[in-house]
């Protein structure tokens, strides 16, 4: 099966008697694995990293004119999906789109669900990015402005523990060539991820997201007012503006204040449960200084990757997955979304 339909050959076919191994020659020659070109398995492996199996099945008949089983379909991107986890961990060429981008560094990590016949397992998805500065922003620009995108970007993915991971983001960082002390962790505010990235990131940068940090301003909020009251939207956003202009100093500021005006118990519990987080993550609350060098202070590019690049294929409805089958599947999803997808298909 190429890209262009069903093509008929006839080759010789060698066989060894005594061991029984076969093989037909000229398929390596030719590029042929099996039953498909290495053309036709780019197109199965892109149209099943981002759809069903079955609905891959659909979508290549209608693109591309021809008719080729689901089963094969996912075969050959279990297949390819091993080659391309062995292609990222050990050839130096996954790393060079990265190594040659320019911009300053960020990494980015976050964990989400897959179904696998052993229950639901934890994912854990990692992101080096490269990104060029934007312009110089203020705190009340912090949601308008325009920040430039990723100049280059790889992610990784597996079923692990803590430890396992933050040992696969070291070796990562030190394939990528990274500058730990250059670079920048922002993360939702997981114990996990700042543990890891102090021993395999060392000197690194961390940041809170800050939409993490306003979400649990809004819930303070929401304690004090209820739900989108005239009271609560003011609040939220002065001590928004207050967190995105002095960080720390700026929510204990919010605090002071707040109860100054009304020290009820109610006040008094959603204040303590606001400190008590802010309290845990001091030194990641610089955001003033970010906007102003025009780097990001989110970590809206995990939250996408866990989402659209491991999500929207790993954790479709109904969907059991084999738990061997889910690391094949999330490497070949992960090349999708870095790079290095033409890269790989066109090496030698």
């Amino acid at each position: 099966m190429t890209a262009l339909g069903v093509i008929s050959l006839r080759r010789v076919y060698f066989h060894c008697p005594a061991c029984e191994i076969g093989e037909f020659a000229l398929d390596g020659a030719v590029g042929i694995d099996g039953l498909l070109s290495r053309q036709a398995r780019r197109v199965l492996c892109a149209a099943g990293a981002r759809k069903s199996f079955e609905q891959a099945e659909i979508l290549i008949r209608e693109l591309c004119g021809f008719r080729i089983s689901d089963e094969t379909i996912r075969r050959a991107c279990l297949k390819e999906g091993e080659q391309i986890q062995r292609w990222l961990d050990q050839d130096g060429n996954a790393c060079k789109p990265f190594e040659k981008a320019a911009g300053d560094v960020e990494f980015q990590t976050d964990a989400t669900k897959v179904n696998t016949d052993t229950g639901w397992r934890d994912i854990k998805i990692g992101v080096f990015a490269k990104r060029n500065p934007g312009e110089p922003a203020t705190p009340e620009q912090w949601d308008s402005r325009e920040l430039p995108g990723p100049t280059a970007r790889v992610a990784f993915a597996a079923i692990e523990n803590c430890e396992p991971f933050g040992e696969k983001i070291g070796d990562w960082a030190r394939r990528l060539k990274v500058d730990a002390s250059a670079a920048s962790v922002l993360a939702d505010g997981a114990e996990w991820i700042w543990e890891q990235a102090r021993q395999h990131l060392p000197g690194a940068t961390q940041v809170l997201d800050i939409y993490h940090a306003c979400e649990h301003l809004a819930g303070a909020s929401r304690a004090m007012f209820g739900e989108q009251t005239e009271e609560f939207q003011k609040w939220l956003e002065q001590a928004r503006q207050r967190l995105l202009a002095d960080g720390w100093w700026g929510v204990c500021e919010v605090v002071g204040q707040t109860l100054a005006q009304d020290n009820s118990a109610v006040r008094q519990e959603a204040m303590d449960e606001m400190i008590s987080y802010f309290s845990k993550n001091t030194g990641r609350l610089n955001y003033c200084a970010r906007l102003y060098a025009g780097r990001s202070i989110g970590s809206g590019m995990i939250e996408g990757a866990c989402k659209t690049a491991i999500g929207q294929r790993l954790k479709q409805s109904g969907a059991e997955w084999n738990v061997t089958n889910v690391a094949p599947m999330a490497s070949l999803c992960c090349l999708l979304y870095n790079d290095a997808w033409s890269l790989y298909w066109c090496q030698p």
